[in-house]
């Protein structure tokens, strides 16, 4: 049986996840995002690549990374995750310029070890200031990993049309328009967009009501304000794409942070 827990305490989110039938549909977070797979093989494409995680595998990614999801086989896999606002994590690691991962999925046992003292101790309700001290700790392990300032397509159209869709986030996704606003046809904005981001503005349009919405639930707690002000239909529509990008309904997820 597929199950996926979710906990919030000092500003980190945890996930707990087994999985055997359950596929992500290809997404991305705003956050860094950084696992160890427990049991079992965790296949994903990511950036045009296909990588597979093994058991202590530690998987990294950072903000806007798309990526989906499976077990390799359905024997099935645990795994855990803890994701990390940006500005915290570079804080931690003490750089200015967003990085990223130069290698998706290292072995390092004591970086391993480090998340899942974390993730226990956010599991296990822990004081803020122990998981504060351990998410430190956390950090002072990336001295080993390799890592390089994160350098964005210089595409300035591409930018101009997130920050469309951001400020439309409660509407339906007009391609037509957007495509007129930016001077192209609709075809030639699908495929410049994809090329740029690696994922269609449909589903980058998607995802960020997504993340929205999610950031509503934690901050509000307020399942139907996130409905209304991501522009879902209701809350099964809501549910529904919820979980296939996060594993369980918004309806669970704000019972499980909380």
């Amino acid at each position: 049986m597929d199950k996926f827990t979710y906990k919030k305490k000092a500003g980190i989110t945890a996930l707990s996840a087994s999985m055997a039938e359950f596929t992500y549909v290809k997404h991305s977070h705003e956050e860094y995002a950084m696992g160890v797979t427990l049991r079992g093989v965790q296949q994903y494409n990511l950036d045009g690549s296909f990588q597979s995680s093994y058991r202590d595998g530690v998987m990294l990614f950072h903000p806007e990374q798309v990526h989906d999801g499976k077990s390799q086989d359905r024997s099935g896999i645990d795994y855990v995750m803890i994701y990390i606002d940006p500005g915290q994590f570079l804080d931690l690691i003490g750089k200015k310029e967003v990085v990223k991962f130069s290698t998706p999925i290292v072995y390092n046992q004591k970086l391993k070890q480090s998340i899942l003292n974390l993730v226990q101790a956010i599991y296990n309700d822990q004081d803020e200031g122990i998981c504060s001290e351990l998410l430190v700790a956390l950090a002072d392990h990336f001295a080993d990993v390799e890592m390089s300032t994160m350098t964005r397509p210089n595409n300035r159209l591409i930018e101009r049309a997130k920050d469309m869709i951001y400020e439309n986030l409660g509407d339906i996704l007009k391609l037509d328009e957007l495509a007129s606003e930016l001077g192209m046809t609709k075809f030639q904005f699908i495929r410049t967009f994809k090329a740029s981001t690696g994922i269609s503005p449909y589903r980058f349009f998607l995802n960020s009501k997504l993340e929205h919405a999610k950031r509503i639930i934690e901050r509000h707690s307020d399942i139907y304000s996130a409905v209304a002000a991501c522009g879902f239909v209701d809350l099964s529509h809501l549910n529904r794409h919820f979980k296939r990008v996060y594993g369980i309904t918004a309806m669970e997820y704000r019972s499980s942070i909380q």
